[in-house]
């Protein structure tokens, strides 16, 4: 993934704004060259006017970020782009390695079809024209964990190219102010990853592990249309999403790196054009590869591999194999619901706002479960999307838990919402009755309700004789209520509700005890 680029926004003055390479980042200034001759500093934009200025005190200085994505996404395919290797997570080292990616003599790559259809399906999803002829290419450079010395690409002819990628964020305070935006899709194309890698610093050595050379990507770019954090987040998880949601990739990615370049920036350092990963254990990224000068990758036809035709409907060849071609129609009629209809759905589907169906795909399993706990139950769509999204998704967030991590099945939240709907139970022993759901596995709602004697008092003798006593035993808030204190009926319900241990409902103790105080 290219990091983003940074701009120093000054009103008043004119700057050019210089870039070098992909994912470099400079302040607004006077471009130092019009030509690349490989030194730091220097980059291809041509010279535009500007107005020299004196360089701002540190904090003084305003920055917006440019960004543009290159986003690697690992194909979820049951074996490698162009041998027949096993992809599975995991393994033991070098165990899942064959003569080819290994790039023994004489080994020969065979082009995966599902790696093929993976990359065919993305590219409809995001609106791209699928080119019905693409080309392979080598990439020359040297790794230590790429045996061949070069990695084959698609860097001519790729395999899709100009679509586009829609993704909502939020412009105010509120989660409903939200609008749409659109990052341009570049292209998409396919490549091979490099093996792995492992540094042993305690023996001051490096160990290989070919089990990951070989493994079938998408490289999906997207231009620089994008200008925070916040939406590059966006646009990446709409993505993860989407290649989610087809199949294709099992996308778990992650993303920083705008707060470093400000820092390096204010303190006088200088953004240097490199590769950097992100150091999960660190939480922050670090410089992987030194891209500062030029970089020659030779590129050149992979001469083992013909053009890849694609074919649709209309000029599929007749009697071909539907095993050695690719219809593109075929693809294009398997496509699933994508996320963005899904949305759509929800809303119209359940009344539920915009954000709210949001929050239920952006958590993993989250929509699933709440489909699962409406087939159960009789309760109103939106009290089902309350409970899921402010109860439910609270636990899990505060157990650090995934939604398939929940020691709360859907089928015993929608048990707990029918005693709620049924006002078997008051708002508050239902909460009750879900905290006990969490900590006992196995005891269903109705079970920890008998248990605890949470059920709602449905005598209404019972009840009315309970509000009398309480109006006779605080006078003074019967006498603060009559002067026209409107807080005070309150405080008598709930004199009632703790005398009732929290069974009586609120609604029905205020309609008796507005009765009383009347008559």
């Amino acid at each position: 993934m290219a990091a983003p680029m940074l701009r120093w926004c000054c009103p008043g003055r004119r700057f050019a704004f210089a870039r070098v390479g992909c994912g470099s980042c400079h302040r607004r200034g006077p471009p130092t060259g019009s030509t690349s001759n490989g030194k730091r500093g220097q980059s291809t934009v041509a010279q535009q006017p500007h107005i020299t200025a004196q360089k701002p005190r540190k904090g003084e200085r305003e920055w917006a970020a440019v960004v543009g994505l290159e986003i690697h996404a690992q194909i979820a395919s049951n074996s490698k782009l162009f041998s027949g290797s096993q992809v599975h997570f995991a393994a033991p080292p070098n165990s899942l390695v064959s003569f080819f990616d290994a790039s023994l003599p004489g080994t020969l790559p065979v082009l995966n079809r599902r790696c093929v259809e993976a990359a065919v399906m993305t590219g409809l999803a995001l609106d791209c024209h699928i080119n019905r002829k693409s080309l392979f290419d080598r990439k020359h450079y040297f790794y230590a964990d790429l045996p061949a010395g070069y990695q084959i690409t698609q860097q001519r002819l790729p395999i899709a190219v100009n679509g586009s990628l829609a993704y909502s964020v939020s412009v105010g305070r509120k989660p409903s102010q939200m609008v749409t935006r659109t990052v341009r899709v570049k292209q998409i194309q396919l490549e091979q990853d490099s093996g792995k890698s492992l540094h042993d610093d305690l023996r001051s050595q490096t160990l290989i592990d070919l089990n990951r050379a070989g493994i079938g990507l998408l490289e999906v770019v997207l231009e620089p249309d994008m200008s925070c954090g916040e939406e590059a987040a966006t646009a990446v998880r709409e993505l993860q999403l989407i290649l989610q949601a087809l199949g294709t990739s099992q996308a778990n990615m992650a993303d920083y790196e705008i707060q470093r370049q400000i820092n390096e920036l204010e303190n006088g350092g200088e953004i240097l054009n490199e590769t950097r990963s992100f150091d999960y254990k660190l939480g922050c990224t670090v410089p992987m590869r030194d891209k500062e000068g030029k970089q020659d990758y030779r590129f050149m036809p992979e001469p083992n591999l013909p053009p890849l035709l694609l074919y649709d409907s209309g000029s599929l060849p007749p009697g071909a194999d539907p095993q050695q071609v690719i219809d593109i129609d075929r693809l294009r009629e398997r496509l699933p619901e994508l996320p963005r209809v899904t949305r759509e759905r929800l809303v119209r589907q359940y009344g539920m706002l915009p954000e709210h169906s949001c929050a239920l795909l952006n958590e993993v399993g989250l929509l699933e479960f709440f489909q699962s706990v409406i087939k159960e139950t009789r309760a109103e769509p939106k009290k089902v999307t309350s409970w899921v999204l402010n109860t439910f998704l609270g636990f899990l967030k505060q157990q650090n838990l995934a939604v398939s991590e929940s020691p709360v099945t859907p089928s015993a939240l929608a048990e707990l919402l029918d005693l709620l709907d049924r006002k078997a139970i008051s708002s508050s022993a239902a909460k009750q009755v879900f905290e006990e759901l969490w900590r006992n596995e196995g005891k269903t709602p109705a079970q920890i309700v008998a248990e605890k004697k949470l059920e709602l008092l449905q005598d209404l003798e019972a009840l009315e004789q309970l509000c009398r006593s309480t109006l006779e035993a605080h006078p003074h808030v019967v006498m603060d209520l009559k002067r026209g204190n409107p807080r005070a009926i309150n405080k008598l319900i709930g004199l009632v509700r703790k005398a009732t241990l929290g069974r009586a409902d609120p609604t029905a103790i205020k309609e008796v005890l507005e009765r009383q105080l009347s008559s």
